[in-house]
């Protein structure tokens, strides 16, 4: 198994980026810029994208820009997604290097991110595209996810590990959203 996010086996695993929840996140507009560059570069190398939203009734639906790329949605009322029946199904067996990112990085993304390794998932958390209301949360749930295996990474390690060399098909238009 290569040590960097491939873009074959990759699955992006957005949580709960929700229009009520945004704009009480502490930089909740850079993580969705953040997020929806990933999700494009994502989109153009045809790379899965499954989002869930929390209660969507009471939080609203996930930012626009963003559900338009899921491959799948997933409404939950866990915290975390993978306690959630049905919520196996959506990830791809074939796909083993799960990409998350999303809100709030204390609660729903870290039990995500928890219960996905007590299944032996691989997982990489996105640090920049990930956000809490308040920032000494997002710091402990980041160490929190370290300390249980998941791989620390940003938007751009990503990008450039799934595109691997500028001599991809796609490099030209993968800058120009990563830019």
């Amino acid at each position: 198994m290569s040590l960097l996010c491939d873009a074959s086996r990759s699955m992006l695993v957005v949580i709960d980026l929700q229009n009520k929840l945004m704009p009480v996140i502490s930089e909740g507009k850079e993580i969705v810029k953040r997020a929806l560059i990933l999700a494009q570069v994502a989109k153009l190398l045809d790379i899965p994208i499954v989002g869930t939203e929390q209660q969507p009734l009471r939080l609203g639906g996930t930012v626009p820009e963003i559900a338009q790329m899921f491959s799948r949605r997933f409404e939950k009322n866990h915290f975390d997604a993978s306690a959630e029946p049905g919520f196996a199904e959506c990830l791809e067996p074939d796909r083993d290097d799960l990409i998350v990112l999303g809100c709030e990085a204390h609660v729903c993304v870290l039990q995500t991110v928890l219960g996905l390794r007590e299944r032996n998932r691989r997982v990489r958390l996105v640090v920049d595209a990930i956000g809490s209301r308040q920032s000494a949360n997002k710091i402990a749930a980041v160490d929190r996810a370290k300390s249980a295996g998941a791989e620390i990474v940003t938007s751009e390690m990503v990008a450039f590990e799934w595109l691997r060399t500028s001599e991809h098909p796609r490099f030209r238009e993968a800058l120009k959203l990563i830019k």
